[in-house]
């Protein structure tokens, strides 16, 4: 047996087995066939994907930001609510952002994670952003820049998060066998519940999707699209400079976006890259199934996705520290994502950090993204 991997132990060789069986993680170029293998891949998409029966649901004001609250139909399931965030007292129509919240295991919530709307700030939600973005929502400094914030919620969380009663009793019980994992004194036993609950089910989701001829990569990514087709309709934005920000599930999310979608013209991806080959003995079990669409593996690296509509341009932040990667595979992305912005004759359109610390998007990383999107957008 060749090398020893220690969460397959005596299915070590499986690994070697699967590369003879077919290539794995070959380089993808940018362009139109890897665009189009992606989409195969994913599984999901439209000719319209525009939102159903948008409605706009309330509007506040308050430190420097008009809001607005909104939701659509995306075609299935309840309806996606969002907030919409800009300056107070813009006239002209502005450049457009979607700020994307993260996975983080905490699906009870969406948007609210990451931005501030005409309610306090979940207390849940205070400690969280102390830790992933430096204690502030990230979405409204970002619209007080000068951009027009939309926030939306994803399938499976928030205002798109299943029922309880409607996920299957295993994953349930499952759940709350372990919902201590969740409880402290910030977190209220129904939020605690539901997070552990959502971690068992997301396997279950998968399933269905792969019975539905889709993934969960896909669906996800499909809501997003959705997402960005209602900012650019808003004459408030300029429907020719949107771009996308997000960290973790929200890098992820944003790197698909990135490679999905043609008005997305620069993509921020914060603490959600590697190298698939390094992901293996290291992080397969903290990470999402949005991270590993079934099958790409076969046809590319993550890296050859999120560059796949190169030279559109991309910033991607690192952290040094990050617990769900090893250094290598966030340096050895680092030099794939550039080798395809020169193979494109565009080097400087990709854009690569590094950052001491853990997985995180704190102020001097927000700072950075803010003025890049400035820089690509405005």
């Amino acid at each position: 047996m060749g090398r020893v991997y220690q969460h397959l132990g005596m299915y070590s060789d499986w690994v070697d087995a699967a590369k003879r069986a077919h290539r794995l993680y070959p380089v993808a170029p940018p362009g139109r066939d890897t665009q189009q293998k992606v989409k195969e891949v994913l599984g999901f998409h439209f000719a319209d994907e525009r939102p159903r029966s948008v409605k706009v649901e309330r509007t506040w004001s308050g430190e420097g930001i008009q809001g607005e609250e909104v939701s659509w139909s995306v075609g299935y399931g309840p309806r996606t609510f969002a907030w919409v965030l800009k300056p107070a007292g813009a006239r002209e129509p502005l450049p457009g952002v979607v700020a994307l919240h993260d996975h983080g295991g905490f699906k009870y919530y969406g948007k609210e994670k990451i931005a501030d709307g005409p309610n306090d700030t979940p207390a849940v939600l205070v400690p969280f952003r102390e830790i992933y973005y430096g204690g502030r929502a990230f979405a409204n400094a970002l619209a007080r820049e000068g951009f027009v914030v939309l926030v939306p919620d994803t399938f499976l969380w928030g205002s798109r998060r299943f029922a309880l009663n409607d996920i299957p009793p295993s994953d349930r019980n499952a759940g709350t066998a372990v919902q201590s994992w969740w409880k402290n004194e910030h977190t209220p036993d129904e939020v605690a519940l539901f997070n552990s609950v959502s971690a068992f089910h997301e396997h279950t989701v998968e399933k269905y999707c792969h019975l539905l001829g889709t993934t969960l990569a896909g669906v996800v990514n499909y809501e997003d699209r959705v997402a960005v087709e209602y900012l650019a309709s808003r004459g408030d934005v300029k429907a020719n400079a949107i771009g996308c920000v997000g960290l973790s599930g929200g890098g992820c999310r944003s790197a698909l976006l990135q490679a999905t979608c043609d008005r997305i013209r620069a993509a921020v991806v914060v603490g959600m890259m590697s190298t698939f080959e390094h992901l293996l003995d290291h992080n397969v079990v903290t990470h999402t199934w949005m991270f590993l669409p079934w099958g790409w593996a076969r046809y590319g690296d993550w890296t050859d996705l999120t560059a796949c509509r190169a030279p559109s341009p991309l910033m991607v932040q690192y952290d040094l520290d990050d617990g769900l990667f090893t250094q290598e595979g966030m340096r050895a992305a680092h030099e794939r994502l550039a080798e395809h912005y020169r193979r494109v004759g565009k080097p400087g359109n990709y854009v690569g950090e590094f950052y001491p610390g853990g997985h995180k998007f704190d102020l001097q990383m927000q700072a950075s993204a803010f003025a890049w999107l400035k820089k690509e957008l405005v």
